[in-house]
């Protein structure tokens, strides 16, 4: 059975990563796919003329069929094997990737191995040698990112209650330059935000960030394909970075943060241990002072301060920062209702009714809601916090349902008040007794459209009659003017329902089946 093809938003982050200078090796666990996978979509690309970036006429659809035309035939050619010894010295030199020595072997050798078979046994020649290799660190190539073990506590001022505030880290490989941030948690908003911090902090932006398998940023930690958020990799996309996911157990994978993260704890929350802080701010201002202190101390192991070895490194080597501010937005998976609609903190925003109960991408920010179906942005509101509300446009509506659109209660009040006191009454219970005024607005509108018809004087004597008997349906006004019953005095039948009262009351029939009044005392 043949592999699910990848979204058109994974392949575009392929070709994205590529194009910023990663191998399939890197980018594979960044979008969350096989290294293989990688390899393909970057090859039909290739064989397709495409490049990062995109041409913007290029739809989801155009580029599916410029990926996947007919399947050429195989050709086949004669083999040469690499000579590995050679391969494995040339890997130590500073920017060499697997990916440039196997061009270079096929243009020596056209008829040559592939590059799956060619990275598959340098793996397994180079696996015979010591498995343990010291990692070194290009400068402006990798960040490490993680939590630190211990929090630092605040005091609210109002109720003296100790708060805990979590700790963020971020290490600079090439020269341990640090940084730090306090948070109220964990989660996505802050884990991500505390990264646009970091980037703010060291006044660039890595090719890389590194990070651990945490729920924030990573939905699914697997050591082949782990998931990363649809957030997180907006957030990576809007800085043209990569993020790499440590395979789960291997602290030596990010030995480098667990170094920061120890370093952060010794030398600034042990010392910040006996202060007292009252807000998040006063916190980090703390940590600020501290951490300047940390960067600018010069070690012996490093034979400068890391404030030194970042401006030496990293600083030129990182790329600039985009020029457009990051938005903090949330995806979320919705599917749409049957009143055309999905639901977004309890308010609900419209979509085109032709895509009911199709499953769809929500992007929410602060400020607005978008909706996307198979890559296409189909609808986009104004955030409205207002729960149990609607959010609908015109546009979204079946013609049947448009010509309700544009009334309000305001309006519908204002219109009933205009065929009389009884017509408002009547409108004024119908959207009372609804759980939302909006859910009667037809039945009213119904209601007093019936005044084109009927006249306005009658519509009102038939919604003094309506009062009168309970009536609260279009239906029923609607009978009382096709029968004439409201030409008849509406307080002469009341009169002579009152007058009448106490006799049924005396003279109700004899029957086992009915019960009387003392029934109910």
């Amino acid at each position: 059975m043949p592999a699910e093809r990848l979204s058109m938003r994974k392949i575009k982050e392929v070709l994205r990563l590529h194009a910023g200078g990663l191998s399939g090796r890197k980018i594979a666990p960044s979008v969350g796919v096989g290294e293989t996978t990688v390899r393909e979509y970057l090859a039909r690309a290739k064989q397709a003329g495409l490049s990062w970036p995109l041409p913007a006429e290029l739809d989801d659809e155009a580029l599916e069929r410029r990926l996947f035309p007919p399947a050429a035939a195989p050709c086949a050619g004669p083999r040469h094997e690499p000579d590995w010894a050679a391969v494995h010295q040339e890997m130590r030199r500073r920017g060499v990737t697997l990916q440039l020595l196997w061009q270079e072997y096929r243009t020596s050798h056209p008829g040559g191995f592939g590059y799956s078979w060619f990275c598959d046994s340098y793996r397994e020649w180079s696996g015979r040698l010591s498995p343990t290799m010291r990692q070194s660190h290009p400068a402006g190539e990798r960040l490490f990112v993680d939590y630190a073990g211990h929090t630092a506590e605040i005091i609210d001022a109002n109720t003296g209650e100790v708060l805990t505030a979590q700790v963020f880290v971020a290490v600079l490989g090439a020269s341990s330059y640090t940084f730090a941030i306090a948070s109220w948690t964990q989660g996505l908003q802050d884990w991500v935000m505390a990264h646009v911090a970091a980037f703010s902090f060291f006044g660039g932006v890595p090719r890389q960030v590194v990070c651990d398998n945490l729920k924030s940023g990573i939905t699914r930690p697997s050591r082949t394909e782990p998931t990363v958020t649809a957030t997180y990799r907006e957030m990576a996309a809007h800085f043209d970075v990569a993020i790499l996911p440590t395979r789960v157990r291997k602290p030596r994978d990010k030995a480098k943060v667990e170094v920061g993260v120890q370093v952060v704890e010794r030398w600034i929350l042990a010392r910040l241990r006996n202060r007292r802080f009252f807000s998040l701010a006063e916190l980090n201002a703390a940590i600020a002072e501290l951490l300047a202190d940390l960067n600018g101390r010069v070690t012996r192991h490093l034979g400068a301060s890391r404030r030194e070895l970042f401006d030496r490194l990293d600083r030129l080597a990182l790329r600039p920062l985009p020029a457009r501010p990051y938005e903090y937005a949330e995806w979320l998976t919705r599917r749409v209702g049957m009143d055309y609609h999905v639901e977004v903190e309890r308010h609900f925003y419209s979509v085109p009714y032709r895509l009911l109960k199709e499953p769809v991408d929500v992007r929410v920010t602060a400020t607005g809601v978008e909706v996307f179906h198979k890559g296409k942005r189909i609808a986009a509101h104004a955030r409205d916090r207002a729960q149990h509300r609607h959010t609908t446009l015109a546009d979204h509506m079946p013609s049947s349902h448009r010509r309700f659109h544009d009334w309000t209660h305001e309006r519908v009040l204002r219109e009933a008040t205009a065929v009389g006191p009884n017509a408002a009454a009547m409108v004024e219970l119908i959207m009372r007794e609804r759980k939302h005024p909006e859910q009667g607005f037809r039945t009213c509108v119904g209601i007093l459209r019936l005044g084109k018809q009927y006249g306005t004087d009658r519509l009102e004597a038939a919604c003094d009659r309506g009062l009168a008997i309970g009536a609260r349906s279009y239906g029923s006004i609607q009978s009382i003017l096709n029968t004439g019953l409201d030409r008849r005095s509406t307080d002469s039948g009341r009169q002579g329902q009152l007058a009448l009262a106490p006799e049924s009351d005396a003279s109700g029939p004899a029957h086992a089946n009915v019960r009387g009044p003392g029934y109910y005392h």
